[in-house]
């Protein structure tokens, strides 16, 4: 009889967990990831977003060679951020250089006139030493309870999580 009062106590703590970090989710910044000229994006959910996370360089196209998209992302008034450089799988793992990262901020501030203050790495996988190197860039890393705590879409619909789920919790 015990064990059954301490299941449920586990299964109601459970409950009241995830309920909270449904509340907390609801209420916190909105995001999205993947943001690029060459990724398709739901314009409604980038409406919703809060903070668009931007690829500089996409299958080596230059977000900066795209000055109308630029102007487009700026006019929607968001607060925008850098994602990975290139954004290709695992990019941050393999150990870059400050010229690496710099590249993609340079490309950054040539489309948006200002350098991003926040990074995340695509696939949310980065080394120690590249932690290093976004940190002495003076960028704020964002990582996995960023996603946790956030709700977080995707262009292209690509991540874990369908973006309809995403919305809903």
């Amino acid at each position: 009889m015990k064990k059954m009062g301490v299941i449920f106590y586990i299964v109601l703590g459970i409950i009241i967990l995830i309920f909270i970090l449904f509340l907390i989710r609801a209420f916190s910044e909105r995001q999205f990831d993947d943001t690029s000229p060459g990724i398709p994006c739901d314009e409604k959910l980038l409406q919703k977003a809060d903070i668009l996370f931007v690829i500089p360089k996409f299958n080596n196209k230059s977000i900066s060679e795209n000055p109308e998209w630029c102007e487009k992302i700026l006019g929607l008034n968001k607060t925008l951020a850098m994602h990975g450089v290139r954004h290709t799988y695992h990019e941050f793992l393999e150990d870059r250089n400050e010229e690496y990262l710099q590249e993609g901020i340079e490309i950054f501030g040539e489309c948006f006139g200002f350098k991003p203050q926040r990074f995340k790495p695509p696939q949310l996988k980065i080394s120690i030493n590249n932690k290093r190197v976004v940190r002495k860039s003076g960028m704020k890393l964002d990582l996995v309870l960023n996603q946790i705590f956030h709700k977080v879409y995707h262009c292209g619909d690509t991540g874990i999580w369908p973006n309809w789920l995403i919305d809903l919790f």
